[in-house]
């Protein structure tokens, strides 16, 4: 284990903070001092905060196939209403859609009450008295106006950056993911301090500050970037997905096992449950090979290839037209997210059939290293300039160049069709799965074809079809 991420494992801290410091130097680290003091979150090898975002995804997808019934679950929150309010607040300069999902590690349900044992059990992370109110997955997506392809980007959750938002404090610096945990934790102590009672107002109070804080420092972080709509999920939407879902297919490069998260995968497609699914999404190292590492990078990749995978599957097996096992779908995971009060759930599922056709690739923003904060954390560095120039690009790439003369044959046709991950200049090469592994497949499991195989987390992950990765 040799990078911030490996580092990591043990260490991370619940972002609670106290919202009586003053917006001086000192504040933001009296106020990370003293919640410390408070309370530690237990995050294991085992943590499987990512796989929320995964949920969000698919969740968006069901939410629109049946949106009427949805409509009568969904909890709704206006915060973006409030931030539009904002001196601050980032215009919209175009008919483009922004949709930002935050996936939080808790491990309670969106009224801050525990799940049903069962579900820890499932789970494998503990009860409700671990884990905090962590982004520890955030990812923009971004549809076109015009009907062209949407793009999904994730940002790496401990991403060191300028935090905005915090009732009572000025700006300071933190992960990325902690924005929603500081603005959660100051709104609340906020709250009761004033005499408010420590109920469901205060508590739904609190998580739109959360809110409110993350928004307002993933907008200044992606470089004033204007937010239409969010998606909130807790991790236990994710599995009440995989379950309705299952069997799902996914793809690994190569054999790999871990004993943290219970990944035992071997080459090239194969069909999971929804535990295994949970393994395939949280998996951060391999305990039977450790020079085979991972770092949350390599699982943000596994992310993107389970959406990927789960939207070409459903798509392909016609589920979206079986009402009866949508709604099944919906009855479990509506009570586990969060929508702002102005998400069109109607025009949402007509942009979802198209991007479950695979008109979507998945990126994710660049990090400059590994490092340590002043407060002793494992951190992402990043360069800021660089990453807003990435999301620009991702955001409005340049149009192809018109043909340059009039005569051009019939067989130059072929350029115009779609990029796929290989052809990316930012993309990976292709490479198969070993011989020695690939030997061990079934015969009558299918592989991916080279353009659908990924690496490493660098490049463009392009929809469409189910992609091998790490």
């Amino acid at each position: 284990m040799n990078d911030g991420h490996h580092r990591q494992l043990g260490k991370r801290r619940k972002a609670e903070a106290s919202p009586g410091g003053t917006a001086t130097s000192a504040g933001p680290r009296h106020m990370r001092r003293k919640s410390r003091r408070k309370s530690v979150i237990l995050i294991s090898a085992t943590a499987v905060a990512a796989t929320v975002a995964l949920a969000a995804a698919v969740a968006v997808t069901y939410v629109g196939a049946t949106a009427v019934a949805a409509n009568n679950n969904v909890h709704r929150s206006d915060v973006l209403g409030a931030l539009k309010s904002m001196p601050q607040a980032v215009p919209k300069l175009s008919q483009d859609t922004n949709i930002l999902v935050m996936g939080l590690d808790t491990r309670v349900d969106e009224k801050g009450k525990p799940l049903p044992p069962e579900m820890y059990d499932a789970l494998h992370a503990g009860d409700e008295n671990i884990g905090g109110y962590n982004s520890n997955v955030l990812m923009l997506i971004h549809i076109p106006a015009d009907g062209s392809k949407a793009t999904g980007i994730s940002i790496p959750r401990d991403d060191y950056v300028q935090v905005d938002g915090i009732p009572g404090s000025g700006p300071f610096k933190a992960k990325i993911k902690e924005a929603y945990g500081y603005g959660f934790a100051a709104e609340k102590t906020s709250l009761i301090n004033a005499g408010k009672p420590d109920d469901d107002t205060t508590y739904q109070a609190a998580r739109d500050a959360g809110r409110k804080a993350e928004i307002a420092t993933v907008t200044k972080f992606l470089g004033s970037v204007h937010i239409d709509h969010f998606i909130e999920v807790t991790m236990a939407a994710f599995y009440q997905t995989a379950q309705a879902i299952a069997p799902i297919t996914v793809c690994v490069n190569r054999a790999t096992q871990d004993t943290f998260s219970g990944a035992d995968f071997k080459a090239g497609m194969q069909q999971i449950d929804a535990k295994q699914a949970m393994a395939f999404v949280r998996q951060r190292r391999d305990t039977s090979d450790p020079t085979y590492l991972f770092s949350d990078l390599d699982r943000e990749r596994r992310q993107q290839a389970f959406i990927t995978s789960v939207s070409h599957q459903l798509k392909d097996a016609g589920t979206f037209t079986d009402i009866g096992k949508m709604q099944g779908v919906l009855d479990a995971v509506s009570k586990n997210i969060v929508v702002d009060s102005e998400l069109n759930l109607i025009q949402l599922a007509q942009q979802a059939t198209s991007l479950t056709g695979g008109n979507i690739s998945f990126s994710t923003l660049p990090i400059t290293g590994f490092g340590t904060s002043p407060d002793g954390a494992s951190i992402n560095t990043v360069n800021v300039n660089q990453v807003q120039a990435t999301v620009k690009e991702l955001l409005t790439p340049v149009p192809p160049a018109p043909a340059t003369t009039p005569t051009a044959t019939p067989t130059a046709t072929p350029t115009a069709t779609p990029t796929t991950a290989a052809a990316s200049p930012a993309a990976p090469a292709p490479e198969a799965p070993p011989a020695s592994e690939a030997a061990t497949q079934a015969p009558a499991t299918p592989s991916a074809p080279a353009s659908n195989v990924y690496a490493d987390s660098t490049g463009a992950l392009q929809g469409g079809a189910i992609p091998c990765v790490k």
